[in-house]
Parts: structure tokens; sequence; C-alpha cells
């Protein structure tokens, strides 16, 4: 198959242009960098010739509380970002079936995180533009499909983690700071601060698995899935696993209750996920930490 994929030299971008690849289909992968898609006519340059699906994982972001302070640009940024390439697929690839990448916060708190109740009341205010946009997303492929018969599928991720992550000096998502603050501990005696008293619970696939479950379920016709474990763990919980592998003395961890932390849970219903892929198992917690500590550690400049 012929595939495009935005942001594709993203952390699941890599991950995922790689598989196909070596699934033996020819792959396109955008970046800001080759394809400012803000711009109304930026994918008219990838119009010859016809794609099969067309994965779109471009989003303007970052985790912790960047949410709270850029609201504006992120509605402005985003929505630009998907009218761009719904109009483009639409108009010059109605054929290629349209993989996208909700996400977990446009779910509101007081209802259950399952397929139905993904546009039903109100996200946390602190994501709720941002909710909003994947929202959008998802509503505007719906009315493509009802009104020119196009195809696609709609992916709601847990937090993914794993090898890999960009250190490039945006906001990690909590998983990799918890790794970095407590590698800075343990090889520079640093004082290790976690944001909020540490009860708040989060869900983690490995990214890998998350890839392998994408590309299992591209095929299917107008739907949307959560893709998690179906389990969650508090910050503490996380945050003894990563002490006892890195040999750092969890009791010395700090939790600051004034600063930001989101949803104080984010565990997606897999109800639907498990009855499309029965046999589906991920990779245990302490296995996919111990990876991504791994890689963290081998150079230290990641730790910055």
């Amino acid at each position: 198959m012929r595939i495009l994929v935005t942001g594709g030299t993203g952390f699941l971008g890599k991950r995922l242009c790689a598989a196909l690849v070596g699934q033996g289909h020819a792959v396109v992968p955008l970046s800001s960098k080759n394809c400012n898609l803000t711009q109304p006519m930026a994918l008219s340059r990838y119009s010859d010739g016809a794609y099969d699906r067309i994965y779109h994982l471009a989003a303007w972001t970052q985790a912790g509380d960047f949410c709270l302070h850029h609201a504006g640009e992120q509605w402005i940024i985003n929505q630009l970002i998907n009218t761009n390439v719904l109009e483009w697929w639409q108009r010059c690839q109605p054929q290629a079936r349209m993989i996208s990448m909700g996400t977990s916060c446009a779910y509101a708190p007081d209802q259950e995180m399952a397929e139905e109740n993904y546009l039903v009341g109100m996200p946390i205010d602190s994501l709720y533009t941002y909710a909003m946009t994947k929202r959008m997303l998802y509503v505007g492929m719906q009315a493509l499909s009802k009104q020119f018969g196009v195809k696609y599928v709609h992916f709601v991720p847990s937090t993914l983690y794993g090898p890999g992550y960009h250190t490039d000096g945006r906001q990690m998502h909590f998983v990799f700071d918890l790794i970095r603050k407590i590698l800075r501990g343990k090889l520079y005696g640093e004082p290790v601060v976690l944001w909020g008293d540490g009860y708040q619970k989060r869900e983690l696939v490995y990214v890998e698995d998350f890839v392998g479950s994408v590309i299992a379920l591209s095929d299917r016709d107008n739907e949307l899935i959560n893709i998690g474990a179906g389990q969650e763990f508090t910050i503490r919980h996380f945050a003894g696993v990563i002490c006892q592998k890195v040999g750092f003395d969890a009791e010395s961890v700090t939790y600051d209750t004034s600063r930001y932390v989101g949803a104080r849970s984010k565990c997606l219903s897999v109800r639907r996920l498990r009855s499309l892929l029965p046999g589906l198992e991920f990779t245990p917690l302490e296995h996919g930490l111990g990876r991504t500590i791994e890689w963290f550690a081998e150079d230290r400049a990641r730790l910055q």
C-alpha cells in the first residue's frame, strides 16, 4: 500500500512508519519541516498518485501545563491543521482511509471513558480547548463520511511510553518526567519533587503495542476505538517502580500539591478493543519501564 503519515517524525510517528515500512508498504512521512499543515495548500504537492491510507498524527500540543497557557493558539493551530488535512483528503484522496488520533482528555471526567461517551459532557477545563479540537476532528470525519462516503478510523490512545521519546526541551508526559527526575536524583543527588499529591492515576501503553494495535485495526470502517491497557496506577506506584529499578530511595521523593496535575484519573474502557482483538497482550509495565529507563540512562544528555 501507499501510505501518508502526518506527524511522521514524532515519538509515535517514527515507530508507526518503521512498522509500516517493515510490512512492505511505501510510506511518505510528513513533519513540520517538510510540510506546514497550517497552510491551506501545503498538501497539494503530495496529490500526485493515490494513497490507500492516511495516518493523521500531527497535532500542536505538549504535556504538563502547556494547555493552560496556550489555549487560543491550540485552537487556531490545531483547527487549521485538521481542516486542511480533512479538506485535502476529501478533495484529493477520497479513496484513502483516514486513520486519525484522538485524545483521552476529550472524555468528560464524570463519564465512563467508553467510545459512546466521546462527545458527551464537558472535558476538564485545563485541557478543554485541546480536547475540543480532537472532538471536532472526529466530527469532521463523520460529516465527510456522511456526505461523501469516505472511510475513517479514529483511535483514542492512553499515554504512550517507551524508548525514543523526544527530549528536545518540550514538556514531557508524566512518566518520562518521573524517569528523568528520579535518574537525576540518583546520579546527581538532586531532590526529587513530583507534581500533585501522587494519588492521581494514569494508564500507560507501550508505544510498540499501540502501533501494532493501530495497524491491526486500520481497516475498520467509520469507528472510534480506544486503545488502552484497561488498568491505571497512581503516580506513587509508577515512582516506586522506577525508584526500585534505578536504585533510588522512594521515601526521599516529595510531592508538591501546589503544582498542576490535570485529570485525577484517566483509564480508558477497552471492551471494544478486547472484542476486536481478543488475543491482545501488552508489554508488562515493569518490562516496558525497564526498557525506557535503560534508554534514558544510555545518554545523560537526555536527562537535561
